[in-house]
């Protein structure tokens, strides 16, 4: 189970910064930088 949360969660912060890197737009950016942070906390945090 844990290796399945943790393929969830790397397809998501895939998604995310390929968002941020291809967005024009600095509010789109922005909302996506707020949804990678503590994606990137999580996944650092798991134990």
């Amino acid at each position: 189970m844990f290796i399945v949360y943790l393929i969830i969660t790397a397809m998501i912060l895939a998604f995310t910064t390929w968002n941020i890197i291809t967005e024009k737009d600095w509010k789109v950016q922005a909302g996506d930088a707020m949804v990678l942070i503590p994606l990137l906390l999580r996944i650092f945090l798991v134990k």
